[in-house]
């Protein structure tokens, strides 16, 4: 799933986006409202993590004109401001979520994957197609009920194939979801990746496999 992150401590964004990383995400950093707003014309995330004290404006205006564009995007506010009329504001305006400073970061986790779990919203707890199962909190694949290791990103092309799951999904839409700004894409990056899969899948008796439609993407479904 793809993240947005906006704040402008450049050492706590940091470590927020590692952590992140480290459960599944792509993660996007941007230290200022200008840079937010490039991100999200862009790029089509799954949910944005907002400071609000930003050194080019207040992230409450930032959320409340998101909001009267029409997005639904998930956010969850994450500030030092502590007093309750703050949170009420922060929720008032929009916000999905509201967590202080300071936090514990797999609780910032939690809270994102609990967002992400709403009706309409992109994540579920456990993903099954055939005998391969997903379970997206300990990110951890089994097939046949046998617990199969599989790489990082073999896993996150995985839970977006999962996630569409008797649909094709296009290759730009899982560049998009795979990669995070300034990650190194060459032009056969997906490709490989799905071969990856693929064998990852074949080695450990998948009842599943990924199929290529030709100029349209890629469909998970029964071999």
């Amino acid at each position: 799933m793809r993240l947005l992150v906006i704040e402008d401590n450049r050492r706590l964004a940091a470590h927020i986006a590692k952590g992140c990383r480290q459960a599944g995400f792509a993660v996007d950093v941007c230290h200022d409202l200008e840079s937010a707003r490039a991100a999200l014309d862009a790029v089509n995330y799954d949910a944005a993590i907002l400071d609000l004290g930003l050194p080019d404006g207040d992230g409450l205006d930032f959320l409340a004109r998101l909001r009267r564009s029409g997005s639904e995007l998930p956010v969850l506010v994450l500030t030092a401001r502590d007093r309750v009329e703050d949170r009420v504001a922060g929720l008032d305006t929009g916000a999905d979520d509201y967590l202080l400073k300071p936090f514990a970061l797999e609780e910032l986790v939690a809270r994102l994957r609990a967002l992400m779990r709403r009706p309409g919203q992109a994540l579920g707890l456990r993903l099954v197609a055939g005998n391969v199962e997903f379970d997206t909190v300990a990110r951890e694949v089994t097939i046949s009920g046998i617990v199969t290791a599989f790489g990082r990103r073999e896993t996150d092309l995985l839970e977006i194939l999962l996630r569409r799951q008797g649909r094709v999904v296009p290759k730009e839409s899982i560049e998009e979801k795979l990669y995070a700004f300034g990650e190194e894409v060459s032009s056969n990056s997906v490709e490989v990746a799905i071969h990856r899969l693929r064998k990852r899948l074949a080695d450990a008796g998948a009842s599943v496999e990924v199929h290529t439609l030709r100029g349209i993407g890629y469909l998970l479904g029964e071999i």
